[in-house]
């Protein structure tokens, strides 16, 4: 399962390692997602999404309706 929030589309960010002699080497910046159980009152049942924390807050602050309008996106 690749580690992308479903609602924000948040992924990995990709950079270096730069040590101490200025070697480079990949590294890559996990987001950090939560997977969260939501009740949908309009089709009165329960999905379940892996959410970054930041989509959560967000979620929590508008609601479901309010947070997808804004983004352009359904469920």
């Amino acid at each position: 399962m690749s580690r992308v929030c479903k609602l924000s589309g948040k992924r990995r960010l990709a950079g270096n390692s730069v040590s101490h002699s200025n070697r480079k080497t990949r590294r890559f910046q996990q987001p950090n997602l939560i997977t969260k159980r939501i009740y949908v009152p309009e089709e009165h049942r329960t999905i379940t999404l892996r959410l970054s924390a930041r989509a959560l807050r967000t979620l929590n602050k508008k609601g479901l309706r309010q947070y997808l309008k804004e983004e352009g996106r359904s469920l």
